[in-house]
């Protein structure tokens, strides 16, 4: 690595909108709370330093971050850190600089309108025989996020949702293949261009279709819909909501116990940190007869990360080096039979985490609304 300034590339990153990195005076608080220091030796502090001297060696640097929020909330100047790295990915980005995984995401994403590689006209292939109401006037339209459309485990989740949504009488519908992703992961690489494609697609059909309140399965579709589209007639709500909602005025009533399981609460970064969605997981696993909750060390506001944030559930990290894990050893060490979460990029990263760490027979891995379609029955 050079050592060399180069005030044209910290000018670059200026540019791209990374300009916070000069309010940061290195106290290196970022750095001791990131759950990526101990793992890959990554410091949010020395890619601060690096952005501001334009340093060789943040193009590799700079992939590490998953977003998770945790040292923007800590940091006693309210630096944008993650806005700095996003300015940074911007920037080698253009110059062609995405890691071979990212691009081939982005490359699906182009030709698809996903980033799991899968054809367009299979995105609904989950709900076969289930009888899935199509979008018309209803009072929500649904968006199952590309996760639960095309990832294997994760179309369960979106079939337990399915249940759970026709048992409590919800109107609601869903949207055909003409939907795009929402974008959430090209906003955190930096692809604007391919951005502002696919979130015109969907800003068009909200708008031709009426869509006021919006039901999203993903935190980040949750965090995506809210901040970054400029939509201001749709209200984003994410399902656990809806499902806390109706469990506590008894629209939704559990018929089965689910026989004295403790059941552990990891909050997802973009429920939890970057939306303050805390109780509501809590009151639904309280809500369903036989669970047990035990709570993390770390927990709410302080939840450790899955490590699937920022773009990086597409990345290629070797075991050893990935958050995942140690939060399942975190898991096991309350005693939970079970881990629940309200995020398909965290079941994913934790469901790869059990099989790595061998504990299959030792906890398992669920949406939160797996959990209380079973408790009702569904």
């Amino acid at each position: 690595m050079s050592l060399i300034p180069s005030f044209e590339v910290s000018e670059w990153i200026e540019e791209m909108g990374g300009s916070p990195m000069h309010k940061c005076y290195q106290c290196g608080t970022c750095s001791a709370l990131c759950p990526w220091g101990p793992l890959t030796g990554y410091s949010p502090r020395l890619l601060n330093i690096m952005s501001q001297l334009g340093l060789d060696g943040l193009e590799d640097l700079v992939w590490e971050c998953s977003t998770c929020k945790l040292c923007v909330d800590h940091c006693p100047r309210d630096v944008d850190l993650i806005g700095i790295v996003q300015a940074v990915r911007k920037a080698f980005g253009e110059g062609g600089m995405l890691p071979a995984p990212l691009r081939t995401a982005v490359g699906s994403l182009q030709s698809s309108g996903n980033p799991w590689s899968g054809a367009r006209e299979k995105r609904l292939d989950w709900a076969s025989g289930a009888d899935l109401p199509t979008f018309q006037d209803q009072d929500y339209a649904w968006f199952p996020c590309c996760t639960l459309a095309y990832d294997p485990r994760n179309k369960a989740v979106a079939r337990s949702q399915l249940a759970l949504l026709k048992s409590m009488g919800i109107s609601f519908g869903a949207f055909g293949n003409e939907i795009n992703c929402c974008a959430e992961s090209l906003t955190k690489i930096g692809e604007e261009e391919l951005v502002d494609s696919l979130q015109r697609n969907n800003r068009n059909i909200f708008e031709s279709r009426g869509v006021e309140k919006l039901l999203v399965s993903s935190p980040h579709c949750l965090d995506t819909f809210k901040n970054d589209y400029d939509s201001p007639r749709v209200q984003p709500v994410h399902f656990v909501e809806i499902l806390a909602e109706k469990l506590a005025d008894g629209t939704l009533k559990p018929s089965r116990d689910l026989g004295s399981i403790k059941v552990t609460f990891h909050d997802p970064c973009y429920l939890g940190r970057h939306n303050g969605i805390y109780d509501q997981p809590r009151q639904v696993l309280e809500a369903l007869p036989g669970v047990k909750l035990v709570e993390m060390p770390r927990n709410r506001a302080m939840s450790y990360c899955c490590g699937g944030g920022g773009g990086k559930m597409w990345a290629e990290v070797p075991t050893g080096q990935r958050p995942s894990e140690n939060r399942i050893e975190e898991a096991l060490n309350t005693g939970a039979q079970v881990m629940a979460t309200a995020c398909p990029y965290c079941l994913s990263m934790f469901e790869d985490a059990i099989k790595t760490l061998g504990a299959e027979n030792d906890i398992r891995v669920v949406d939160i609304s797996e959990l209380a379609a079973d408790a009702c029955g569904l």
